[in-house]
């Protein structure tokens, strides 16, 4: 089988003004349509054409699924990988450029005016694709594959854009050609039905991925790989969407899940894995050029003179951090070689940080900064504002963390140098791990995965960082228990969630479980006991928050069931465990921006939300 050697790399292209567009077609009657006889002739045409419209899916401004470390050095921290995964469990912020994820994640959010944070109702990308899906047949000099493979490259754009799109909103106006002047019916219409929607989502990625060739055709272009990626990535989030939320017909997104991961592991693709399961995994993250990893499906490229982004400058200056949620699903490897969840654990121990990181899955102290650790000399050591201590919490100087795990999975030191608006290396947004972790879950969910199904995927990911295999029946974490599903899909579903932690996926992922209820629950942080409060090494730079003799640099601490105290990372704030909440009538869609609703009362709104202003058309 031929091996794809080739990336596919979305970068900072040229603009390309060839039609003026409409912001918001949905809302506007658009005009100046790009269809004069003089066009659509030659394949320099195609090509000119569908580079617009990966420059206009890039606009990190205005759309938030192709994002990587953002179009703009400031904004990576404010739509970025950090604040994107504040909407989560993963991750907590009280950074002022990321409260947004946290009042999402609160479920405290205010219906928007315009476009919010966490996704956008802007529809000019969709119009230039319609444009060109309209037009690119009227080239019938070429050979019907070159014009199929520009048109594969608009359908896998309208795929991923309307994926986006329902996963934000549910039903949303579906439309398939460029409209006009004369289709003002269609154009102030109410919503497309989900599953009507979703059903157009699975035609284009399968008719893109049937014109996309498998191997390089041009220079920065997508290929059958990246489409096949995207399918995989549909199937799952569609079908467990509907299952969880009792809509039923998941097993058709789900097969197709399955079959676009099955074809894609024929394709050459392979897990990186140099046997140093102490770095590989920080390898695929903090790589100048991720052309060099065959791991990877498609990426954002950055580079000098074209574009360039701040996420680790950005990594250290934001109080943030990591939840102990999350810290807590890292297994820990036992005296007995049996890799098991921290409250099956027979040896794991948070009587000290150090400890906490002893013994746990590799993955742990590259996602989070460990005592120790290589990174703690760029962080604390460099810094000459720094005291010299772990963890920096509250508002301390250098840097501290919310909730004392200082996040570093995309922290390189040499990067950091660069400055401002000078960082270079690249960001993965599909890779071949994704791949596996969704056909290891698509067939649990239908039932099929046995060992021989965990060991060419889950396993193949233990493998790099030097983990115990997962077997099919595995003990349940009591954590986990109360969930309804089984242990092995626990298992599976964990393993996902510290592969693919900060790329964007773990808010969707709670969505389509139907486990928005764990948004709800307390935000905690690193242990943290009265003793340590008086450790001299802090030399009263914190004090205990609550108490008469609190000063100005007060942490909050949470007594939690097993009678240890934790950094308590909302407490006294806005989103604090009391001011929590998750409605499941509506916290599973985002609102409809009012401003939308003005100009289209027929688009209604999702249930639970304010239907903004009711002007008259």
């Amino acid at each position: 089988m031929e091996k794809t050697i080739g990336k596919y790399i979305l970068a900072g292209m040229a603009v390309l003004a060839m039609t003026a567009c409409n912001d918001s077609f949905l809302e506007r009657t658009p005009t100046n349509d790009l269809n004069d006889a003089a066009y659509w002739k030659t394949e320099a045409d195609l090509q000119a054409y569908a580079n617009g419209i990966y420059n206009e899916a890039a606009n990190n401004g205005t759309y938030r699924f192709m994002i990587g470390f953002h179009s703009d050095a400031y904004s990576a921290k404010i739509t970025g990988p950090y604040s994107m995964e504040a909407m989560s469990d993963n991750f907590a912020t009280m950074d002022g450029s990321q409260t947004w994820a946290s009042a999402v994640a609160a479920g405290i959010e205010n219906q928007p005016s315009g476009n919010p944070s966490y996704a956008s109702w802007s529809w000019t990308l969709l119009r230039r694709i319609n444009v060109f899906l309209e037009n690119y047949e009227r080239a019938k000099d070429l050979p019907e594959t070159i014009r199929q493979r520009y048109a594969g490259e608009a359908l896998f754009f309208r795929a991923w854009f309307y994926l986006y799109m329902v996963q934000n909103y549910g039903d949303v106006p579906l439309i398939t050609h460029p409209l006009g002047t004369a289709d003002l019916e269609e154009l102030y219409g109410p919503r497309t039905p989900r599953k009507e929607v979703m059903k157009q989502v699975l035609d284009d990625i399968n008719t893109a991925c049937s014109y996309l060739p498998a191997d390089n055709w041009g220079a920065n272009r997508l290929t059958k790989g990246a489409a096949l990626a995207l399918k995989a990535r549909i199937g799952l989030y569609e079908g467990t969407y509907r299952k969880y939320h009792n809509l039923g017909d998941e097993s058709e997104f789900l097969n197709a899940c399955v079959s676009a991961c099955e074809e894609l592991m024929g394709m050459g693709y392979e897990i990186y894995n140099t046997g140093n399961p102490n770095h590989d995994y920080t390898t695929l993250f903090t790589t100048e050029d991720l052309g060099t990893i065959n791991e990877v499906i498609f990426y954002r490229k950055y580079s000098e003179g074209l574009k360039r982004h701040r996420i680790c400058g950005y990594t250290l200056n934001l109080r943030n951090g990591g939840t102990k949620d999350f810290v807590d699903d890292f297994l820990c490897v036992d005296a007995d070689g049996v890799a098991r969840p921290v409250a099956l654990s027979h040896d794991y121990s948070n009587d000290t940080p150090e400890l906490e990181f002893t013994n746990r899955d590799p993955r742990l102290s590259q996602t989070f900064l460990a005592p120790g650790n290589d990174a703690a000399a760029a962080l604390f050591i460099d810094n000459p504002h720094a005291m010299r201590v772990f963890p920096r919490i509250g508002n301390m100087n250098g840097w501290p963390t919310l909730t004392g795990y200082h996040p570093i999975k995309y922290y390189i030191r040499e990067q950091d140098k660069k400055g401002f608006n000078e960082e270079t290396h690249d960001y993965p947004l599909f890779r071949y791990a994704e791949v596996l972790l969704s056909y290891a879950e698509a067939k649990a969910e239908l039932g099929s995965c046995d060992q021989a199904v965990l060991d060419k995927t889950i396993n193949v990911l233990r493998d790099r960082v030097g983990m115990p295999h997962l077997t099919v029946n595995p003990e349940m974490d009591p954590k986990y228990a109360g969930y309804g599903i089984s242990s092995l899909l626990v298992e599976i579903r964990r393993e996902r969630r510290v592969e693919l932690s900060f790329e964007y996926l773990r808010y969707q992922d709670l969505m389509r479980w139907a486990w928005g209820d764990k948004l709800k629950e307390r935000v905690l942080g690193m242990r943290l006991e009265d003793a340590d409060f008086a450790d001299p090494r802090y030399d009263g730079a914190i004090t205990k928050g609550g108490t008469a003799e609190a000063g100005n640099n007060p942490v909050f601490v949470f007594k939690a069931a097993d009678g240890k105290q934790y950094i308590d990372a909302y407490a006294n704030t806005n989103f604090a465990t009391e001011r929590r909440s998750f409605d499941p009538n509506k916290d599973y869609l985002r609102p409809i921006p009012s401003s939308a609703i003005s100009k289209n009362l027929d688009l209604g709104q999702n249930p639970g939300w304010p239907t903004g202003q009711k002007n008259e058309k």
